[in-house]
């Protein structure tokens, strides 16, 4: 295990299978203390080639507009079709091309229109043929209940499903997935569906691991790193909830300000996990399972361009007259 600073923590590498009471903490009579512990670059535990290949960014023409989204697809067709033609020397051209993509986008690979339904119908007999009757022992004992070892924060992102990416099992994880895989500070009456998943993870199913991932091209990130927070909103939802990772946006503004926005969303997507690491330092049953050495934090961030996964953990203890809520306060501004 090596220890080094980065971004103002003591970061120490740290294996996703290490047992967390095998590090003894440091307990003194007083306050909490909190860090970060990995190696200068967190260790690599995942390296190979992409297994995704990232999308080219979208472009918004000058002429875009907000009810765009609310016209049918036979309506946007015509108007790309008038787009198009309205150049004479294209006219020939556009047709042809916008008839056949009409066509792909109504047809699958093999040929036959898209059924969304009966997709899932087939990926359905797919699992219970080739993962449910192959596995009765599993499934058998799933029945029973259910002691995930994990507990996991990820991003809503589509290209990101943890299950997949870290090849978990049924029954070793209990996942929670949201924009930006955020975890909110504690609070009884905002934010409860989260609140709840923590409290039931760590008290009822006594998880050992609560891990917080992130990933490249994060959208919910790239949101936080573009909103002006000045009063005005954009967003039913979205606003007010990657406003949590604040703190981190406000971090790498102040050390990455001069690079481009996509340097900083990448910046952002990692200290955003952090400050979701700090933030769980407030849930009085998160703080007890870490000082009775039951339950461990860790950070994690899959980049799905270069195809590689990094894993970061958090060391908790106990030393001078600072109250909890000083600590977790410090912890939220700081990461």
């Amino acid at each position: 295990m090596s220890t080094s600073t980065i971004n103002g923590w003591c970061l120490t590498s740290s294996s996703p299978l290490q047992s967390s009471s095998s590090r003894r903490a440091t307990l003194r009579p007083s306050a909490t203390v909190a860090s970060l512990n990995s190696s200068v670059s967190p260790p690599t535990l995942i390296r190979d080639r992409p297994v995704f290949a990232a999308p080219t960014p979208l472009l918004t023409p000058s002429n875009w507009r907000e009810d765009m989204g609310d016209k049918s697809y036979e309506e946007a067709i015509e108007a790309l079709k008038k787009l198009l033609s309205e150049k004479g020397e294209l006219r020939a051209a556009a047709a042809a091309k916008v008839d056949q993509i009409t066509a792909q986008l109504k047809t699958s690979s093999d040929g036959k229109p898209f059924d969304p339904v009966e997709r899932l119908k087939e990926g359905f007999i797919y699992f219970k043929k080739e993962k449910y009757e192959k596995n009765p022992a599993l499934y058998a004992e799933l029945a029973k209940g259910q002691s995930p070892k994990y507990m996991i924060v990820a991003c809503s992102d589509s290209r990101v499903c943890p299950s997949h990416v870290l090849d978990i099992q049924p029954g070793e994880a209990f996942v929670v997935r949201n924009v930006a895989n955020m975890v909110p500070p504690y609070d009884q009456t905002k934010y409860t569906g989260i609140g709840s998943a923590v409290e039931y993870a760590v008290l009822h199913l006594k998880v050992q691991e609560i891990v917080v991932i992130g990933h490249s091209a994060c959208g919910g990130i790239k949101g936080l790193m573009s909103f002006p927070y000045d009063g005005t909103t954009s967003t039913d939802f979205i606003e007010d909830w990657v406003k949590i990772g604040l703190p981190a946006k406000t971090k790498v503004l102040g050390e990455h300000g001069s690079e481009p926005l996509g340097a900083q969303c990448t910046h952002c997507e990692k200290e955003a996990v952090n400050v979701s690491l700090g933030n769980l330092l407030s849930y009085p049953f998160v703080r007890d399972g870490l000082v009775k050495k039951t339950l461990a934090l860790k950070g994690g961030y899959y980049d799905f361009i270069n195809g590689t996964f990094e894993l970061w953990s958090l060391q908790f203890s106990l030393s001078s007259p600072l109250s909890v809520k000083d600590v977790a306060t410090i912890l939220h501004w700081k990461l």
